[in-house]
Parts: C-alpha cells; structure tokens; sequence
C-alpha cells in the first residue's frame, strides 16, 4: 500500500563552527518555512555546529540547545525533520543525523560509518545499521560518504527502510571550477535510489568552509525508479520540496556470487581489447599491432582466460551488477576485473561507472543490443569504447589503480567494503 509524503531537502551555505551562532538562527528560518508545508525536512550533514570542527572538541550544550529548537519546530509543524550533528556520546563524538519525530521526540540517529579525510581526527565511525521508525515512515538514514558503500543503503532497505534520506556534505576538488564536481552526486545517488526501489532525498551545502573546504550543492529528491526529480543549484542555498509515493520498496536483489578468494597483482600494466563483436578470424594480426594477447569479446573465451590468469577476471550478467552486493563480494574476493554481458538501456553506463568506483575495479561492457563495448576504470571513468565502425577499441588495466583504495588520506575503500560486510553479513 503506498502513501504520499510531502519531503524538503534544505540546502544550506556552509559556515564555519566559530559563525555557528549566528548562523544557526538564519538555519532556524529556513527550517520554519520549510516544515509549513512538509511532511519531512532533511538539513545538510553537520549543520549543528559545522563538519570542520578541528581543535574543537564540540560544544554539547550548544549543539544540544540547537537541537531543542528545531524539536520544536518539529512539534509546532508536525513534521519529521533529520539534521546533521556532532552527537557525543559518553566518550566518543560521532557524526550523526539526528531524526526528529512530528511530536518532538528524538526518533533515533544515525552515525557515519565511513569517515572521509580528517573528519575521522575529531569523529568515531557509527557501528550499526538500521532504519529510523518515524511518523513519516521508516528511514533509511545514512551520512554522506556512507553512500559510496553500495551494502549501506542494501542493508537498511532489507531491514524495511522505505526512503533513503541522506544529510550530506558533497565536497569537490574546484578541478573544474565551472562545474563542482561529487562522485555521490554525479553517479551513484540515482543508482542507490534505483537499485533499492525507494526514494533517495540529500541535502547538502554550498559555499566554502574554513576557506578550505569547497561544497558542490547538487542536493536531490530521487524517485524510487532513479529518476532525478529535484536537483539543487551548485552555488546558491535552496530548498527542494517534492511530494513522493511511498510504500513497499522494490529492490533489485540477485543470488550473490560467493567465490573461492583470488591473488590479485599489486602493480604491472597490461593492454586489452575490447570488441561487442565476435573477433575477426585474422585478429592475431590486429592483436600484433595492437601489443596484446589479451582481448575481451563474443566468443573470445580463450583470450579471457588468459587474462584471467594474468589478473582475477569475473564474468557477470545484470543480476548480479543490478544489486549492490553483486561487485563488492566479487571485489572482496581478490577480483580485480568484470565483464559485464548485457542488452542496452539508459541506466548501463551509469550503473558500469558507479559498480567501477565504488568497487575500484574495471568494468567491461559488452552490450549486445547497441553494438557497442566500452571499458570503465576505478575512478568512474569510461577511458574506452567502441562505436560505428571503430570496432576494436583497446586500453590499459593497471594493477595499481585497482590496488590504490586509498582515496583520501585515512579513507579506504577496500576496507571500508570489508567493515560494511562485517556489519550487514547474516
């Protein structure tokens, strides 16, 4: 049975911890305007008192009085709201979101689990995971990097999470200063909403922190079936206001693969190539000039199975890469490459070039029903791919690349994929 829910995702400039006093009571604003109309309202990560909080130990009566105020809020509107907060809690500081019931209570929380960069100097990583009970439905809440863990968002959905609601705060490097850039908001938020059939809502920040920390905005309201029904500017605070149709999540879930662990080489280069097409009958000439042995197409079996030799090769079909479990067991594993066999449609490079990054793998794609076979590295990249009459396309698999889970100082994918599994494995 479904039910509609009026949802607001608050974007908010970013401030500085020192500006948290003044800041808040503009936040206090936005809050009361956005909770008139809605059912559920969703601040950014850390809006209480800020993400860098450095030296500072937190203040906890600050943050608990500015958790008062919006209980109220809460309570005058009647409506749920969830806010980013540095939460102690007896001696460790986490941060959390902090789920607001419509009668003012406190729902319960959640703890980011996969700390990003330094934030891990000041917060302790959250060690459970499990949705919100509130009068808006049970929540799925999870903060910011957590939804670079594909097992997160799978694991509260299975627990009978019916939204996924995301506080966030997106950073991007200003590599691009006319287009902020954010892998989660880029690629993988539509992906976490479409594999798991529910809603995903982020609120993020814009502007700079402490001079030293850029936010990308981009905050979103998602439909259960990946589409992009609100998006935030990149630059300029807002609020997205939408109303959503919720009920019995539709999840994408496969038989999970549980293979024998492989040895994956640490560093070395090879070139492969790549073709939607059976191989020609004289491609050992191609394959001469080309420098490889190693090609990835219909039919060419044996020229997989050397390279599997060479580097653990999985082959998988869209079961398997449409769950989020499917490519985190297989990189668990010690595989290090997928080829994926598949027919077109519009999510195909989208979900390739989420499962690459949020694995660290390469991802192959064959696609038979467009003809076409393109390659994805660990950074969500597409760096190869064939079209009209370019028929054989090549490029290089470097170990290192898949061997380099180090993201930011102190943040680790591969471990981050082994701690999540240890958490959610029945």
């Amino acid at each position: 049975m479904t039910r509609s829910l009026r949802v607001v995702a608050l974007q908010l400039r970013a401030h500085d911890c020192t500006q948290f006093q003044t800041a808040f009571d503009a936040i206090v604003r936005d809050v009361d305007r956005a909770a008139a109309g809605a059912d559920l309202v969703v601040l950014p990560e850390a809006t209480i008192p800020g993400y860098v909080i450095g030296g500072r130990d937190g203040d906890t009566a600050a943050v608990e009085r500015a958790l008062e105020r919006l209980r109220d809020l809460a309570q005058r509107h009647k409506t749920v709201i969830v806010a980013g907060a540095a939460v102690r809690d007896g001696g460790d500081l986490y941060n959390a979101a902090v789920a607001i019931d419509s009668d003012g209570s406190v729902a319960g929380r959640a703890e980011k689990i996969f700390l990003w960069h330094f934030d891990r100097r000041w917060f302790s990583p959250g060690t459970r995971i499990a949705p919100i009970e509130t009068s808006a439905g049970r929540l799925g809440v999870l903060v910011c990097a957590d939804g670079r863990m594909p097992e997160i968002s799978r694991a509260l959905v299975d627990a009978g999470a019916e939204l996924l609601v995301m506080p966030t705060a997106w950073v991007s490097s200003g590599r691009n200063p006319a287009v902020l850039e954010n892998a989660i908001a880029d690629v993988l938020a539509p992906v976490r909403a479409r594999e798991n059939g529910v809603p995903f809502i982020a609120a993020d920040k814009c502007g700079v922190e402490r001079a030293m920390v850029l936010y990308c905005g981009k905050s979103q309201i998602v439909s259960p079936e990946g589409e992009v029904l609100a998006l935030g500017s990149e630059r300029e605070p807002c609020a997205l206001a939408k109303t959503l149709s919720i009920g019995e999540p539709m999840p994408r879930r496969a038989q999970l693969p549980h293979p024998s662990h492989r040895e994956a080489p640490l560093s070395g280069t090879v070139r492969v190539a790549l073709s939607a097409a059976p191989l020609p009958s004289d491609f050992d000439d191609d394959a001469r000039i080309l420098e490889t042995p190693f090609a990835i197409a219909p039919g060419a079996d044996d020229r997989i199975a050397s390279l599997d030799v060479v580097v653990p090769v999985a082959r998988v079909d869209d079961s398997v890469v449409n769950d989020p479990g499917g490519l985190p067991a297989l990189r668990r594993a010690g595989y290090r490459v997928a080829i994926w066999e598949t027919r077109t449609d519009e999510w195909t490079e989208l979900l390739a070039r989420a499962r690459a990054g949020e694995t660290r793998m390469y991802v192959f794609v064959i696609d038979s029903a467009s003809g076409r076979a393109f390659a994805v590295d660990p950074d969500y990249t597409i760096v190869c791919g064939t079209f009209g009459e370019y028929r054989i396309a090549s490029c290089a698999v470097d170990f290192a690349k898949t061997a380099q889970t180090l993201v930011v100082p102190g943040t680790d994918i591969a471990e981050g994929l082994e701690r999540v599994h240890a958490m959610t494995a029945h």
